[in-house]
Protein backbone atom coordinates (compact mmCIF):
# COMPACT_ATOMS: atom_id res chain seq x y z
CA UNK A 1 0.00 0.00 0.00
CA UNK A 2 2.81 2.38 0.91
CA UNK A 3 4.69 1.56 -2.30
CA UNK A 4 1.59 2.18 -4.43
CA UNK A 5 0.82 5.44 -2.65
CA UNK A 6 4.36 6.82 -3.07
CA UNK A 7 4.43 5.68 -6.70
CA UNK A 8 1.18 7.54 -7.42
CA UNK A 9 2.68 10.61 -5.73
CA UNK A 10 5.69 10.20 -8.05
CA UNK A 11 8.04 10.33 -5.08
CA UNK A 12 11.70 10.29 -6.12
CA UNK A 13 13.03 6.74 -6.31
CA UNK A 14 9.65 5.02 -6.49
CA UNK A 15 10.04 3.49 -9.92
CA UNK A 16 9.69 -0.04 -11.26
CA UNK A 17 13.23 -0.69 -10.05
CA UNK A 18 12.02 -0.41 -6.47
CA UNK A 19 9.95 -3.55 -7.03
CA UNK A 20 13.16 -5.39 -6.17
CA UNK A 21 12.16 -4.71 -2.55
CA UNK A 22 9.53 -7.40 -3.26
CA UNK A 23 12.05 -9.63 -5.10
CA UNK A 24 10.68 -8.69 -8.52
CA UNK A 25 14.05 -9.03 -10.23
CA UNK A 26 14.96 -9.67 -13.83
CA UNK A 27 17.56 -12.39 -14.40
CA UNK A 28 20.88 -10.57 -14.89
CA UNK A 29 23.09 -11.18 -17.92
CA UNK A 30 25.87 -12.49 -15.67
CA UNK A 31 25.39 -14.52 -12.49
CA UNK A 32 27.71 -16.22 -10.02
CA UNK A 33 29.48 -13.11 -8.77
CA UNK A 34 29.45 -11.05 -5.57
CA UNK A 35 26.40 -9.64 -3.79
CA UNK A 36 27.42 -6.71 -1.56
CA UNK A 37 24.90 -5.05 0.73
CA UNK A 38 25.34 -1.44 1.86
CA UNK A 39 22.56 0.18 3.88
CA UNK A 40 22.83 3.71 2.50
CA UNK A 41 25.10 6.50 1.26
CA UNK A 42 27.84 6.29 3.90
CA UNK A 43 28.33 2.56 3.50
CA UNK A 44 28.42 2.86 -0.31
CA UNK A 45 31.09 5.57 -0.19
CA UNK A 46 33.13 3.53 2.31
CA UNK A 47 33.43 0.55 -0.07
CA UNK A 48 34.28 2.54 -3.20
CA UNK A 49 37.98 1.66 -3.24
CA UNK A 50 37.28 -1.91 -2.10
CA UNK A 51 34.86 -2.50 -5.00
CA UNK A 52 37.19 -0.85 -7.50
CA UNK A 53 39.99 -3.19 -6.38
CA UNK A 54 37.80 -6.22 -7.09
CA UNK A 55 36.65 -4.83 -10.44
CA UNK A 56 40.28 -4.36 -11.43
CA UNK A 57 41.69 -7.67 -10.18
CA UNK A 58 38.66 -9.89 -10.91
CA UNK A 59 36.84 -8.47 -13.94
CA UNK A 60 35.21 -11.87 -14.48
CA UNK A 61 33.18 -11.46 -11.26
CA UNK A 62 29.93 -9.52 -11.67
CA UNK A 63 29.13 -7.35 -8.65
CA UNK A 64 25.65 -6.47 -7.45
CA UNK A 65 25.30 -3.80 -4.77
CA UNK A 66 22.08 -3.63 -2.80
CA UNK A 67 20.92 -0.68 -0.72
CA UNK A 68 17.88 0.18 1.38
CA UNK A 69 17.59 3.81 0.33
CA UNK A 70 17.11 5.87 -2.80
CA UNK A 71 20.07 8.08 -1.92
CA UNK A 72 22.23 4.98 -1.58
CA UNK A 73 21.08 3.87 -5.04
CA UNK A 74 21.98 7.28 -6.48
CA UNK A 75 25.45 7.09 -4.95
CA UNK A 76 26.04 3.64 -6.47
CA UNK A 77 25.17 5.07 -9.89
CA UNK A 78 27.46 8.08 -9.37
CA UNK A 79 30.46 6.07 -8.18
CA UNK A 80 30.27 2.99 -10.37
CA UNK A 81 28.01 3.81 -13.33
CA UNK A 82 27.41 0.57 -15.25
CA UNK A 83 30.37 -1.29 -13.72
CA UNK A 84 28.07 -2.87 -11.12
CA UNK A 85 24.40 -3.74 -10.94
CA UNK A 86 22.21 -2.10 -8.30
CA UNK A 87 19.12 -3.51 -6.61
CA UNK A 88 17.13 -2.51 -3.58
CA UNK A 89 17.52 -5.25 -0.97
CA UNK A 90 14.24 -7.15 -0.62
CA UNK A 91 12.36 -7.04 2.65
CA UNK A 92 13.73 -9.74 4.94
CA UNK A 93 11.20 -12.48 4.24
CA UNK A 94 12.37 -15.97 3.38
CA UNK A 95 10.48 -16.12 0.07
CA UNK A 96 11.90 -12.77 -1.08
CA UNK A 97 15.48 -13.51 -0.07
CA UNK A 98 15.39 -16.98 -1.59
CA UNK A 99 14.18 -15.52 -4.89
CA UNK A 100 16.95 -12.90 -4.84
CA UNK A 101 19.62 -15.56 -4.38
CA UNK A 102 18.08 -17.84 -7.02
CA UNK A 103 18.15 -15.01 -9.56
CA UNK A 104 21.70 -13.84 -8.85
CA UNK A 105 23.33 -17.15 -7.87
CA UNK A 106 26.10 -15.27 -6.02
CA UNK A 107 29.43 -16.90 -5.29
CA UNK A 108 29.49 -15.05 -1.96
CA UNK A 109 27.46 -12.45 -0.07
CA UNK A 110 29.20 -9.56 1.64
CA UNK A 111 27.50 -7.39 4.25
CA UNK A 112 29.14 -4.05 4.95
CA UNK A 113 29.38 -2.87 8.57
CA UNK A 114 26.27 -4.08 10.45
CA UNK A 115 23.22 -4.75 8.24
CA UNK A 116 22.45 -8.23 9.55
CA UNK A 117 19.19 -9.70 8.21
CA UNK A 118 18.31 -13.13 9.67
CA UNK A 119 16.37 -14.47 6.67
CA UNK A 120 18.99 -13.33 4.16
CA UNK A 121 21.70 -15.11 6.14
CA UNK A 122 19.54 -18.21 6.67
CA UNK A 123 18.69 -18.47 2.96
CA UNK A 124 22.37 -18.15 2.07
CA UNK A 125 23.18 -20.94 4.52
CA UNK A 126 20.50 -23.20 3.00
CA UNK A 127 21.95 -22.59 -0.49
CA UNK A 128 25.56 -23.04 0.72
CA UNK A 129 26.47 -19.43 -0.14
CA UNK A 130 29.11 -18.09 2.26
CA UNK A 131 28.25 -14.81 4.01
CA UNK A 132 31.05 -12.49 5.09
CA UNK A 133 30.63 -9.45 7.30
CA UNK A 134 33.22 -6.91 6.09
CA UNK A 135 34.30 -3.77 7.92
CA UNK A 136 32.20 -5.19 10.72
CA UNK A 137 30.91 -2.80 13.32
CA UNK A 138 29.30 -3.79 16.63
CA UNK A 139 28.61 -1.00 19.07
CA UNK A 140 28.05 -1.65 22.77
CA UNK A 141 24.42 -0.62 22.28
CA UNK A 142 23.90 -3.17 19.50
CA UNK A 143 25.68 -5.84 21.53
CA UNK A 144 23.22 -5.28 24.37
CA UNK A 145 20.29 -5.67 21.97
CA UNK A 146 21.58 -8.90 20.44
CA UNK A 147 22.42 -10.47 23.80
CA UNK A 148 18.85 -9.86 25.03
CA UNK A 149 17.54 -12.33 22.47
CA UNK A 150 20.18 -15.06 22.14
CA UNK A 151 17.80 -17.73 20.82
CA UNK A 152 16.78 -15.43 17.98
CA UNK A 153 20.19 -14.13 16.97
CA UNK A 154 22.70 -16.83 17.94
CA UNK A 155 21.75 -19.07 14.96
CA UNK A 156 22.22 -16.11 12.61
CA UNK A 157 25.75 -15.40 13.86
CA UNK A 158 26.62 -19.11 13.69
CA UNK A 159 25.86 -19.10 9.94
CA UNK A 160 28.39 -16.37 9.09
CA UNK A 161 31.48 -17.58 7.27
CA UNK A 162 33.78 -14.87 8.65
CA UNK A 163 33.66 -11.48 10.32
CA UNK A 164 36.25 -8.79 9.53
CA UNK A 165 36.03 -6.43 12.51
CA UNK A 166 36.94 -2.80 11.94
CA UNK A 167 38.26 -2.12 15.44
CA UNK A 168 39.20 -3.70 18.77
CA UNK A 169 35.86 -2.79 20.35
CA UNK A 170 34.02 -4.48 17.48
CA UNK A 171 36.28 -7.54 17.63
CA UNK A 172 35.67 -7.93 21.37
CA UNK A 173 31.91 -7.48 20.97
CA UNK A 174 31.71 -10.14 18.25
CA UNK A 175 33.63 -12.48 20.53
CA UNK A 176 31.01 -11.76 23.19
CA UNK A 177 28.37 -12.84 20.66
CA UNK A 178 30.12 -16.24 20.45
CA UNK A 179 31.66 -15.75 17.01
CA UNK A 180 34.43 -18.42 16.99
CA UNK A 181 37.92 -16.86 17.04
CA UNK A 182 38.88 -18.75 13.88
CA UNK A 183 36.06 -16.94 12.03
CA UNK A 184 37.00 -13.52 13.37
CA UNK A 185 39.75 -11.19 12.15
CA UNK A 186 40.72 -7.70 13.24
CA UNK A 187 41.09 -6.24 9.75
CA UNK A 188 41.07 -2.54 10.71
CA UNK A 189 38.67 -0.07 9.11
CA UNK A 190 38.31 0.05 5.32
CA UNK A 191 37.72 3.79 5.65
CA UNK A 192 41.42 4.23 6.53
CA UNK A 193 42.21 3.14 2.96
CA UNK A 194 40.53 6.25 1.63
CA UNK A 195 41.72 7.43 -1.76
CA UNK A 196 41.07 10.87 -3.18
CA UNK A 197 40.26 10.65 -6.88
CA UNK A 198 41.35 13.33 -9.31
CA UNK A 199 37.67 13.77 -10.14
CA UNK A 200 37.01 14.95 -6.58
CA UNK A 201 39.64 17.69 -6.92
CA UNK A 202 38.05 18.66 -10.23
CA UNK A 203 34.62 18.85 -8.57
CA UNK A 204 36.13 20.96 -5.78
CA UNK A 205 37.60 23.39 -8.33
CA UNK A 206 34.23 23.62 -10.07
CA UNK A 207 32.52 24.37 -6.77
CA UNK A 208 35.07 27.06 -6.00
CA UNK A 209 34.62 28.68 -9.40
CA UNK A 210 30.84 28.34 -9.57
CA UNK A 211 30.25 29.81 -6.11
CA UNK A 212 33.13 32.33 -5.97
CA UNK A 213 34.80 30.67 -2.98
CA UNK A 214 38.46 31.36 -3.75
CA UNK A 215 38.65 34.44 -1.52
CA UNK A 216 36.66 32.94 1.37
CA UNK A 217 37.64 30.84 4.37
CA UNK A 218 35.25 27.90 4.66
CA UNK A 219 33.91 26.35 7.85
CA UNK A 220 32.22 23.22 6.47
CA UNK A 221 29.57 21.45 8.54
CA UNK A 222 29.17 18.06 6.86
CA UNK A 223 26.45 15.41 7.26
CA UNK A 224 24.46 17.51 9.71
CA UNK A 225 21.31 16.51 11.58
CA UNK A 226 18.94 18.62 13.62
CA UNK A 227 19.83 20.59 15.80
CA UNK A 228 23.39 20.83 14.45
CA UNK A 229 22.67 23.49 11.82
CA UNK A 230 21.40 25.84 14.50
CA UNK A 231 24.40 25.15 16.76
CA UNK A 232 26.85 25.83 13.91
CA UNK A 233 25.04 29.05 13.09
CA UNK A 234 25.37 30.18 16.71
CA UNK A 235 29.10 29.39 16.62
CA UNK A 236 29.50 31.20 13.31
CA UNK A 237 27.87 34.35 14.73
CA UNK A 238 30.59 34.42 17.39
CA UNK A 239 33.30 34.36 14.72
CA UNK A 240 32.03 36.55 11.91
CA UNK A 241 32.98 39.95 13.35
CA UNK A 242 36.63 38.87 13.74
CA UNK A 243 36.69 36.93 10.44
CA UNK A 244 34.40 38.65 7.92
CA UNK A 245 35.65 36.45 5.06
CA UNK A 246 34.49 33.30 6.86
CA UNK A 247 31.74 31.38 5.05
CA UNK A 248 29.68 28.72 6.81
CA UNK A 249 28.95 25.84 4.43
CA UNK A 250 26.24 23.43 5.59
CA UNK A 251 25.79 19.99 4.01
CA UNK A 252 22.80 18.15 5.56
CA UNK A 253 23.07 14.38 5.79
CA UNK A 254 19.68 13.63 4.21
CA UNK A 255 18.09 15.34 1.18
CA UNK A 256 14.66 15.37 2.82
CA UNK A 257 16.06 17.94 5.28
CA UNK A 258 17.34 20.39 2.65
CA UNK A 259 14.30 22.65 2.84
CA UNK A 260 14.17 22.49 6.65
CA UNK A 261 17.88 23.39 6.89
CA UNK A 262 17.35 26.32 4.52
CA UNK A 263 14.48 27.56 6.69
CA UNK A 264 16.72 27.38 9.77
CA UNK A 265 19.40 29.40 7.97
CA UNK A 266 16.90 32.03 6.84
CA UNK A 267 15.42 32.42 10.32
CA UNK A 268 18.91 33.08 11.67
CA UNK A 269 18.96 36.40 9.82
CA UNK A 270 22.18 35.50 8.02
CA UNK A 271 22.52 35.97 4.27
CA UNK A 272 22.04 32.46 2.87
CA UNK A 273 22.56 31.00 -0.61
CA UNK A 274 21.50 27.58 -1.92
CA UNK A 275 23.79 25.58 -4.18
CA UNK A 276 20.79 24.43 -6.20
CA UNK A 277 20.16 28.06 -7.25
CA UNK A 278 23.50 27.90 -9.13
CA UNK A 279 24.39 31.51 -8.30
CA UNK A 280 27.86 32.62 -7.08
CA UNK A 281 28.16 33.71 -3.48
CA UNK A 282 28.31 37.46 -2.95
CA UNK A 283 30.83 39.09 -0.58
CA UNK A 284 27.85 39.50 1.77
CA UNK A 285 26.87 35.80 1.66
CA UNK A 286 27.36 34.22 5.08
CA UNK A 287 25.95 30.70 4.64
CA UNK A 288 26.06 28.42 1.63
CA UNK A 289 23.69 25.46 1.87
CA UNK A 290 24.81 22.51 -0.24
CA UNK A 291 21.42 21.02 -1.10
CA UNK A 292 22.70 18.49 -3.62
CA UNK A 293 23.96 14.97 -3.01
CA UNK A 294 27.48 13.75 -3.77
CA UNK A 295 29.34 17.00 -3.06
CA UNK A 296 30.46 16.50 0.53
CA UNK A 297 34.03 15.36 -0.14
CA UNK A 298 34.61 18.09 -2.70
CA UNK A 299 33.33 20.61 -0.16
CA UNK A 300 35.69 19.28 2.51
CA UNK A 301 38.54 19.73 0.00
CA UNK A 302 37.89 23.50 0.10
CA UNK A 303 37.52 23.78 3.88
CA UNK A 304 39.81 25.41 6.41
CA UNK A 305 37.94 23.71 9.28
CA UNK A 306 35.33 20.94 9.32
CA UNK A 307 32.55 19.91 11.65
CA UNK A 308 31.53 16.26 11.25
CA UNK A 309 27.83 15.82 11.87
CA UNK A 310 25.77 13.25 13.69
CA UNK A 311 28.00 13.85 16.69
CA UNK A 312 26.16 16.57 18.62
CA UNK A 313 22.90 15.05 17.44
CA UNK A 314 22.95 11.56 18.94
CA UNK A 315 23.59 9.64 15.67
CA UNK A 316 26.99 8.17 16.49
CA UNK A 317 29.04 10.53 14.33
CA UNK A 318 29.84 10.25 10.62
CA UNK A 319 33.16 9.76 8.86
CA UNK A 320 35.86 12.02 10.32
CA UNK A 321 38.41 10.62 7.87
CA UNK A 322 36.85 12.50 4.95
CA UNK A 323 38.13 15.93 6.03
CA UNK A 324 41.34 14.34 7.34
CA UNK A 325 42.11 12.97 3.88
CA UNK A 326 42.23 16.55 2.59
CA UNK A 327 44.41 17.79 5.47
CA UNK A 328 41.50 19.59 7.15
CA UNK A 329 41.29 19.59 10.97
CA UNK A 330 37.85 18.89 12.39
CA UNK A 331 35.63 19.11 15.43
CA UNK A 332 32.98 16.64 16.54
CA UNK A 333 30.46 16.40 19.33
CA UNK A 334 30.44 13.78 22.10
CA UNK A 335 28.59 11.07 20.13
CA UNK A 336 31.19 9.16 18.11
CA UNK A 337 30.22 5.57 18.86
CA UNK A 338 29.81 4.62 15.18
CA UNK A 339 33.57 4.93 14.63
CA UNK A 340 35.19 5.12 18.07
CA UNK A 341 38.61 3.79 17.01
CA UNK A 342 38.87 6.22 14.10
CA UNK A 343 37.86 9.18 16.23
CA UNK A 344 40.17 8.22 19.09
CA UNK A 345 43.11 7.83 16.69
CA UNK A 346 42.43 11.27 15.21
CA UNK A 347 42.01 12.76 18.70
CA UNK A 348 45.30 11.29 19.88
CA UNK A 349 47.04 12.71 16.80
CA UNK A 350 45.62 16.21 17.32
CA UNK A 351 43.64 16.16 14.06
CA UNK A 352 40.25 16.14 15.79
CA UNK A 353 38.86 18.00 18.79
CA UNK A 354 35.74 17.18 20.78
CA UNK A 355 33.17 19.92 21.35
CA UNK A 356 29.81 20.02 23.08
CA UNK A 357 28.15 23.30 22.10
CA UNK A 358 28.42 26.46 20.01
CA UNK A 359 30.86 28.07 22.43
CA UNK A 360 33.25 25.12 22.18
CA UNK A 361 33.06 25.15 18.39
CA UNK A 362 33.71 28.89 18.21
CA UNK A 363 36.63 28.63 20.63
CA UNK A 364 38.43 25.91 18.67
CA UNK A 365 37.69 27.48 15.29
CA UNK A 366 39.00 30.84 16.51
CA UNK A 367 42.23 29.16 17.60
CA UNK A 368 42.75 27.58 14.18
CA UNK A 369 41.71 30.66 12.22
CA UNK A 370 44.13 32.87 14.11
CA UNK A 371 47.06 30.43 14.02
CA UNK A 372 47.64 29.04 10.53
CA UNK A 373 50.63 26.96 11.62
CA UNK A 374 48.57 25.27 14.32
CA UNK A 375 45.75 24.58 11.85
CA UNK A 376 48.14 23.21 9.22
CA UNK A 377 49.82 20.93 11.77
CA UNK A 378 46.45 19.56 12.88
CA UNK A 379 45.41 18.97 9.28
CA UNK A 380 48.65 17.19 8.41
CA UNK A 381 48.19 14.96 11.46
CA UNK A 382 44.98 13.64 9.93
CA UNK A 383 46.72 12.71 6.68
CA UNK A 384 49.45 10.97 8.70
CA UNK A 385 46.82 8.91 10.53
CA UNK A 386 45.41 7.72 7.22
CA UNK A 387 48.83 6.77 5.89
CA UNK A 388 49.73 4.85 9.06
CA UNK A 389 46.53 2.81 9.36
CA UNK A 390 45.93 1.50 5.86
CA UNK A 391 45.77 -2.14 4.84
CA UNK A 392 42.19 -3.09 5.72
CA UNK A 393 41.23 -3.74 2.10
CA UNK A 394 44.17 -6.13 1.59
CA UNK A 395 43.32 -7.95 4.83
CA UNK A 396 39.67 -8.28 3.82
CA UNK A 397 40.46 -9.49 0.31
CA UNK A 398 42.71 -12.19 1.78
CA UNK A 399 39.85 -13.45 3.95
CA UNK A 400 37.61 -13.56 0.85
CA UNK A 401 40.26 -15.36 -1.21
CA UNK A 402 40.33 -12.45 -3.67
CA UNK A 403 43.67 -10.90 -2.82
CA UNK A 404 46.12 -10.32 -5.65
CA UNK A 405 49.35 -8.34 -5.67
CA UNK A 406 48.93 -4.83 -7.12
Amino acid sequence: MHFLFQTLRRKVGYTRKRLSRYAVIATPARVGGILLHCASVGEVVAVQLFVNRILHSHPELPITITTNTTTGAQRVAELFADKVMHLYLPYDLGLFMSRLLTKLKPRMVLINEMELWPNLIHCCWKQAIPVYLINGRMSDKSLATYTKFPRLFAPMFAKLESVCAQGQRDYDNYLALKIPPDKLILSNNIKFDMHIDESEWQTANQLSNNFALATRQLLVAGSTHEPEEQILIEAYKQLIDEHPDLLLVIVPRHPQRFDKAFSICQKSGLNTARASDKQPCLPTTQILLIDQMGLLRATFALAKIAFVGGSIADRGGHNALEPAAFGVPSVMGPYTYNNPAICQTLLDAGALYKVSDAQDIARQCRLWLENEELRTTAGQAGKTVLAANGGAIDATLKVLGLYTQN
